[in-house]
């Protein structure tokens, strides 16, 4: 744990780092910030802020294996599968309860880090990193609603609406990478009350209540919600997202970075999706299909990995990267899988290649926490400061 992730030049940018933001949705605005003024005020205040962000990033944890455990393969909510039985009914309303408290504590940190003036970087970053990685976990945990059958989607498909969350997580720090704002998305806080009323509506009525066609558009429930999804992020999250960079390279307000330099965060991420495509789609053994969520846990990681190392090089205002090393072994197997028929082989390649990015993305995140608290003189999860040597010289 002692290796170091953070340059000097990365640390001196955090310490002039101002934290710069714009919500603009009504949601966000007028029903969840009067809320969370008044829901913070129960908090003692001898709470951090990061432990309110781990407990809730913790909460995701736990349903998504709760999940795994009863829906590993997305069959149980598909009545043409009946060898796999359906989730029992109490595990809807545990999974509403995660989704609702990991919302609510996310956000509420930052209001209880203004409320205890323990406001740093730190809690910016681990807030985010975490964030990213939690576009994994709630899309997966809403394929469990709908199964994999007649109204539904496929593995590959799904695929694809994972793709698109990620790409609009990361569109608003590519912002933020290029114009020092972050533009908070409408759909942070709307997609997750959707989800948290999604589980509760199959705990009050069962899964089948999704199994519908949707009137006029002639779709099943699955395909009508994709496209919303779909919609919602290519026709209006990232052209947004274009067009703030765009002004701010216009009015002169952003960092002004060349047009090689504006997409080089992008190129990790173009290069990742398009491996994991390629792979599903050359697959000899099929194993999107046969194995979604581990294909879908390892893809997720990486993404969450990129752009954590994004977010720390926007907030530090350093260059960021333009090719992650976590990509090594997956271009090595994309390779085999292209020229080799490797067969029941590809299982066992992607299970160690899911420890392997998980372990060392656990330990990128560990380390940089570590070693950002350590430059800020912070703790992680207490309030307090830690005694130096020349604090404790009386």
């Amino acid at each position: 744990m002692a290796f170091k992730y953070l340059t000097r030049d990365v640390l001196s940018g955090f310490d002039k780092y101002k934290y710069c933001s714009v919500d603009t949705s009504p949601v966000s605005n007028y029903v969840m910030h009067p809320f969370w003024n008044w829901l913070v005020q129960f908090y003692p205040l001898w709470i951090a802020p990061n432990v309110l962000t781990f407990a809730g990033f913790l909460l995701l944890i736990l349903q998504f294996f709760l999940f795994t455990y009863f829906d590993n393969y997305f069959y149980a909510s598909d009545d043409t599968h009946p060898e796999y039985p359906p989730f029992p009914n109490w595990v809807w309303l545990f999974a509403a309860n995660c989704m609702f408290w990991a919302h609510q504590l996310d956000g509420t940190d930052g209001k209880q880090a203004r409320r205890t003036k323990t406001s740093s970087p730190l809690g910016e970053l681990f807030d985010h990193g975490l964030d990213s990685w939690a576009t994994l976990f709630m899309p997966v945990g809403l394929y469990s609603v709908f199964g994999r059958g007649e109204h539904s989607l496929s593995p590959e498909r799904t695929f694809m609406m994972l793709v698109s969350v990620m790409v609009m997580f990361f569109m608003s720090h590519w912002e933020k990478y290029n114009t020092g704002v972050l533009y908070l998305p409408w759909g942070y806080d709307v997609s997750q009350l959707v989800l948290t009323s999604i589980y509760l509506v199959t705990f009050i009525f069962g899964y089948q209540v999704w199994k519908f066609t949707v009137p006029v558009f002639g779709m099943s429930s699955g395909r009508f919600f994709e496209l919303l999804m779909q919609l919602s992020v290519w026709g209006f999250g990232v052209p947004v997202s274009i067009w703030n960079s765009y002004v701010s390279y216009r009015d002169k307000t952003g960092k002004n970075l060349s047009l090689c330099e504006s997409i080089r965060p992008l190129l990790p991420v173009i290069l990742e999706f398009s491996l994991f495509m390629i792979w599903a789609n050359c697959s000899s053994y099929n194993i999107l299909s046969r194995h979604p969520r581990l294909f879908y846990v390892a893809m997720g990681t990486i993404f969450s990995n990129i752009a954590c190392r994004c977010i720390v090089s926007g907030m530090s205002s350093t260059r960021c990267q333009a090719f992650n090393w976590l990509l090594i072994p997956l271009i090595a197997i994309v390779i085999g899988v292209l020229t080799i028929h490797l067969g029941v082989l590809e299982l066992y390649l992607l299970l160690a290649f899911c420890i392997f990015v998980t372990s060392a993305h656990v330990h990128y995140g560990i380390c940089v926490v570590k070693e950002l608290s350590e430059h800020l003189n912070i703790y992680v999860f207490s309030i307090e400061r830690p005694v130096t040597e020349a604090s404790s010289v009386q």
